[in-house]
């Protein structure tokens, strides 16, 4: 839905990255039991959407392109659902482990994999792992890529990315120049995974299994913050469904949202924010 004015109040956007098993192959743990938390993302899309539809609230699913050739069935139903879809890489690839021809490559499969389910070109997108580089920002502007939802360079004020940063450790940084690429800003702190999921590496434990009211009282915090001190901000919460698909998450889920809706804040999809932001509306202001 086209944003006429900013809301005072505030926006949140509520992002679902369904990962599938592509998140597991990339970390190369292709094991049965690695695979099956993959396959779970697709049991619980469907209760997610059933949570959305009960409330009337718009969200955005970055769905990777191995996700959607694994799943038709199940992404075709978020689109059914009037869900925006957006990029998240082909197979949840590190881009900075590509080259540019591995990452152009894996970009534009996945850009007509995601327009040809969401009958419509992509506008949005967000590097698998938050892994966004100077090569990335390029092929986006190049693609005509609207968003990005990749970088932590602010809260709740959306802003443009700039291409050629350059960090010498001999002096201050070389800024690039601004892009037509729109950035609407996630962090780790407003993201379920790492509250959330446990995971053994060889060398580390990822240990999450919070308790999820506690992720839900940061991400409370956050918003209520946001509402007393900025004029229109933007939240970009960032969820997994094999990760706050079960039934104890759900619910806690459920209880945010509709602390989330006492506050007064709408809730929009990225796309709308992003084309909000094109137009020249004021996002964000403290």
């Amino acid at each position: 839905m086209t944003i006429d004015a900013p809301h005072p109040a505030g926006h949140v956007c509520l992002s679902f990255d369904f990962d599938g098993p592509s998140l597991w192959l990339m970390r190369k743990m292709t094991g049965a039991t690695a695979m099956s938390r993959g396959e779970f993302g697709a049991v619980a899309v469907p209760r997610i959407l059933r949570l959305l539809e009960r409330r009337g609230l718009p969200s955005t699913f970055f769905i990777p392109g191995h996700t959607i050739e694994t799943y038709p069935d199940v992404c075709r139903m978020v689109v059914d659902a009037g869900c925006e879809i957006g990029l998240h890489g082909y197979a949840h690839e590190l881009n900075s482990t590509q080259s540019a021809d591995e990452e152009r490559a894996a970009l534009d499969r996945s850009i007509e994999l995601v327009g040809d389910l969401w009958g419509r070109p992509p506008v949005g997108y967000r590097s698998p792992a938050g892994d966004l580089t100077n090569q990335t920002i390029e092929l986006l502007v190049e693609r005509g890529v609207q968003y990005d939802s990749s970088l932590m360079g602010h809260d709740h004020r959306p802003y443009r990315v700039r291409a050629g940063d350059e960090f010498p450790t001999d002096g201050p940084p070389r800024w690039g120049n601004e892009t037509d690429l729109i950035e609407l800003p996630w962090s780790w702190t407003n993201d379920d995974y790492p509250y959330l999921e446990f995971v053994a590496f060889r060398r580390m434990i990822m240990p999450g299994l919070a308790r999820p009211d506690d992720m839900f009282d940061n991400f409370g915090g956050d918003l209520t913050w946001m509402v007393r001190e900025v004029v229109a901000g933007v939240l970009t919460l960032v969820f997994h469904p094999q990760v706050i698909g079960r039934g104890h998450r759900l619910l806690a889920f459920e209880r945010f949202l509709d602390a989330a809706t006492d506050l007064g804040v709408r809730f929009d999809t990225m796309a709308d924010v992003a084309d909000g932001v094109a137009r020249g509306l004021a996002f964000g202001v403290e």
